[in-house]
């Protein structure tokens, strides 16, 4: 296999290298970007009137705005570079997490009436609804908790990655340009975040979803042209196919119960968990849901993001195996990943996107693809920002200073975002020195702790009329603490870290898919048990909030809501969802 070193020095890579470069016109294009996007959050900017506005857009939003941003919420930096270093690291391991367009239809078919006909703005008011207030803080806190140190930390990080890819030199050094990156980007989608609002947001969500599938669809295309020796698109998929197989166990989408990081039952059992925490019950997605003007078009914004959903295989992690191929052939050189000065993998996967932009694009569409890469930096981060304020705005404060106005809550939302945004910049440096894993599957991973216990009471709660208060607040509070102490064990004990005491040791490497299951067995066994012990909750708490009682008081509009658009829908994603399943499943034999 050539070395990165050997790639640069000489052949195909040398001449892409020297041609590398940012133009005038590439920052012509993001700059143009930048100013679009402040203009926007300047002009929806002076229409916020109360929370309504500033959360929720007011609750008009139409269905394609709606899916659009759920989409580009879902998809941020950590995305785009995340998956194409797992594509180029770990092959298919992690398409998994990818193909969660079907949760989509979970959300829409199950979720959304309970959500939109119980008139909430956070997800934990609905818990605080079906179980008690005591419910709802537990869950706002373990959600910001989330947001702050994994999903805020990760994007930043991972956009700071782009800048130290795409202008190593630019700033001084790469160090450098990995900080400047970091700090500007916070910063200005947090201006433009605390000032514009969801409305901002939303508004941005369409041009910013039709720029990534653009770039992206422009770069695998490039890409495996490149890798067919410019033959065309079907030479290079041949070769990226051949090279795979090739090295079929580290490429495969199943892998066999013995492998140490991916093991199919384990994947059986991790993915859905996360994912319908993080699709269905998670503020930051069903935030967008809830801003809808109706039933019918939030349950057909959810279902149009989960059409968008399904592209993210094809179009994120695909061009990261591609970019592996083409360093392999020698057309392009990816560095070693490097953690404290030693080599630790042949390639940095999470690098990958950026080099291939850097090296393999045309002056313009370069800065295009840069300006793609930064709208889903900055509508991600958006987004998790808005989401934060709510929920310390709605749920937190409002609750411990009840009466205050409109406009005063709005304030407080704005000063919240802006607290957010102040601890993503603290975090960065911790950040920097924890993710040597691969940014996507670290981020997985870390979910895989927090999710179970969610998913575990919203499911217990909708169809269970038995689950109470207590049960609700045992499991939430009692499987983010198990949750917590497996990833403390898991950063210190270990193999290859602290191994004595062995039990200790044995959970540090316990793999993080099986362990999620057991997280959510266990936060089960606590949400029945506490129930069961205390009394069964009031009808109040279950009227309306449980599957069987609001198809028994709503049952015509919400068989009304779900027509023939939304049934189509459906049907396609599962459609394409399948039909992805089986040929990654066999395209390597």
């Amino acid at each position: 296999m050539q070395t990165a070193t050997d790639s640069v020095t000489s052949g195909p890579a040398a001449d892409l290298a020297q041609q590398a470069g940012f133009a005038t016109l590439d920052w012509i294009v993001i700059v143009l970007y930048f100013c679009l996007i402040g203009w926007i959050a300047w002009w929806y900017g002076r229409h916020q009137k109360n929370q309504i506005d500033y959360f929720l857009a007011s609750r008009n939003a139409g269905w394609v705005v709606i899916g659009a941003s759920i989409f580009t919420s879902n998809i941020g930096s950590e995305h785009i570079v995340g998956l194409a270093g797992q594509g180029a690291a770990t092959g298919m391991a992690m398409a998994h997490w990818e193909l969660h367009a079907w949760c989509l239809v979970v959300l829409a078919g199950l979720f959304v009436p309970f959500y939109y006909k119980s008139g909430v703005e956070t997800i934990p008011q609905f818990l605080e609804k079906r179980f008690s207030a005591r419910a709802r803080m537990i869950l706002s806190c373990v959600s910001l908790v989330a947001y702050v140190f994994t999903k805020v930390s990760v994007t930043v990080y991972a956009g700071a990655i782009v800048f130290q890819a795409l202008l190593p030199d630019t700033f001084g050094t790469p160090q450098n340009a990995f900080w400047v990156g970091a700090f500007s980007t916070v910063i200005i989608t947090g201006i433009y975040t605390v000032f514009g609002g969801m409305r901002a947001i939303m508004s941005t969500s369409t041009p910013q979803a039709v720029i990534i599938l653009f770039g992206s669809f422009v770069i695998t295309a490039i890409g495996l042209i490149k890798l067919g020796d410019g033959q065309g698109l079907g030479a290079g998929w041949s070769e990226l196919v051949e090279q795979c197989k090739v090295n079929k166990e580290s490429f495969a989408l199943w892998r066999p119960l013995s492998d140490p990081g991916f093991p199919w039952l384990g994947i059986l059992i991790a993915s859905p968990i996360v994912g319908l925490w993080y699709w269905c019950t998670d503020q930051y997605i069903v935030q967008r849901a809830l801003s809808a003007k109706d039933l019918v078009t939030a349950r057909r914004g959810a279902l149009f993001g989960g059409v968008l959903k399904v592209w993210p295989v094809l179009i994120f992690m695909i061009p990261g195996m591609i970019g592996w191929a083409l360093h392999q052939k020698g057309i392009i050189a990816l560095p070693p990943k490097m953690v404290g000065g030693e080599v630790v993998a042949p390639i940095d996967g999470d690098q990958v996107f950026a080099i291939m932009v850097k090296l393999l694009l045309p002056v313009g569409i370069r800065g295009l693809i840069v300006a793609c890469l930064l709208a889903a930096l900055m509508s991600s981060l958006a987004s998790l920002f808005n989401s934060s304020a709510s929920l310390f705005t709605v749920d937190i404060y409002e609750k411990l200073r009840p009466g205050r106005s409109p406009q005063h809550l709005l304030l407080v939302g704005r000063v919240a975002t802006a607290v957010v945004v102040a601890l993503g910049i603290i975090w960065i440096p911790v950040m920097a020195k924890i993710s040597g894993g691969g940014l996507y599957q670290y981020l997985q991973s870390v979910q895989g702790y927090l999710a179970p216990p969610i998913t575990a009471v919203f499911f217990l709660g909708l169809f269970w009329t038995r689950i109470n208060s207590a049960g609700a607040s045992w499991g939430l509070g009692a499987g983010f603490v198990l949750g917590m102490i497996k990833l403390t064990i898991q950063a210190f004990f270990g193999q290859g870290k602290i191994e004595s005491p062995a039990l200790l040791a044995q959970i540090g490497d316990f793999n993080f898919l099986y362990a999620s299951g057991v997280l959510f067995l266990l936060s089960s066994i606590i949400v029945v048990i506490a129930s069961y012990m205390t009394e069964p909750p009031p009808e109040e708490k279950i009227r309306g909030l449980t599957y069987g009682s609001i198809h028994h008081e709503s049952a015509t509009e919400i068989k009304a809501s779900w027509d023939f658009g939304n049934k189509f829908m459906a049907a396609l994603i599962l459609l394409l969802v399948g039909t992805m399943y089986i040929y990654f499943s066999f395209w390597l034999n």
